[in-house]
C-alpha cells in the first residue's frame, strides 16, 4: 500500500484474516454432515487464518482511502476508531451452530445498516444462481453488490487487500467499478482469476 498517495482509493471493501484459526483444519465452517446436513468441503489446510494484521495494515489502509469498509471488525477495534455505522450481514442461519451474523466497521457516518441473505450450508439467498464456493470464509457476491449500491458512487475507484474467492471483483465487474485488488495465496488467486474469467465470458453470451 505504501506506493499509493493518501485518498488514492474512494472505498476500501476489505475481508482480512480474523485471527482465528479457521483455515487450519482445512474444512469449511458451514455443516458437519450430520442431522441431514451436507457433508464439509475440504478446502485444503492452510495458514493464512492465524493471525490478524498489524497495526500498520490499518493505518495504511485509512491513509490510502476517503472511506473504508472492513469485515471482521469487531476483532480489530484496537486498530479503529467508534463508528456510528457497524454493517450487519445477518446469514438468516436459524439453528445452525455458527455465527449468526457477520459485523463490518465502516467509517461512514450513518446508523447501523443490516443486510440479510441466507448463507447457511447448502443453502443460499439465491438458489437459482448458486454459488459454487472455493473459500472457506467465502463471501456472496450479492453482499458485495449491496454494500457497491449503497456505499460506492459510479466512477468510484475501490480496493480490497485480500480477494480471497474473488466475490468482490465480479460485483465490481458488474456493476462497472474500478478495482485494484491483493491476493498473495497462488492457488486462491488462480481459482478466483479462473472464476471471474468465467462469469464474464457468461455475462458476454448473454448480454
Amino acid at each position: 500500500m505504501a506506493r499509493y498517495a493518501d485518498n488514492h482509493f474512494d472505498l476500501a471493501i476489505v475481508d482480512p484474516p480474523y485471527g482465528i484459526g479457521v483455515s487450519k483444519n482445512g474444512y469449511s465452517t458451514l455443516g458437519d454432515g450430520e442431522k441431514g446436513q451436507a457433508k464439509r468441503k475440504n478446502y485444503g489446510v492452510k495458514h493464512w487464518d492465524s493471525n490478524t494484521p498489524n497495526e500498520l495494515y490499518f493505518k495504511e489502509l485509512l491513509r490510502i482511502s476517503k472511506n473504508q469498509i472492513i469485515w471482521g471488525g469487531n476483532y480489530f477495534i484496537d486498530y479503529l476508531y467508534n463508528t456510528s455505522c457497524m454493517i450487519v450481514w445477518n446469514k438468516n442461519n436459524g439453528s445452525f451452530s455458527m455465527a449468526d451474523c457477520e459485523i463490518a466497521w465502516s467509517s461512514f457516518k450513518t446508523a447501523v445498516r443490516m443486510f440479510t441473505y441466507t448463507w447457511n450450508g447448502m443453502l443460499q439467498g439465491d438458489m437459482k444462481n448458486k454459488q459454487i464456493r472455493i473459500h472457506p470464509t467465502e463471501k456472496p457476491i450479492q453482499l458485495y453488490k449491496w454494500l457497491l449500491h449503497k456505499y460506492a458512487k459510479p466512477g468510484h475507484k475501490i480496493i480490497d487487500t485480500h480477494l480471497g474467492s474473488g466475490s468482490i471483483a465480479i460485483a465490481c465487474y458488474d456493476y462497472g467499478f474500478d478495482l485494484t485488488a491483493c491476493e498473495i495465496d497462488k492457488e486462491y488467486y488462480e481459482a478466483a482469476l479462473k472464476r471471474f474469467n468465467i462469469h464474464k465470458s457468461q455475462m458476454k453470451i448473454f448480454s
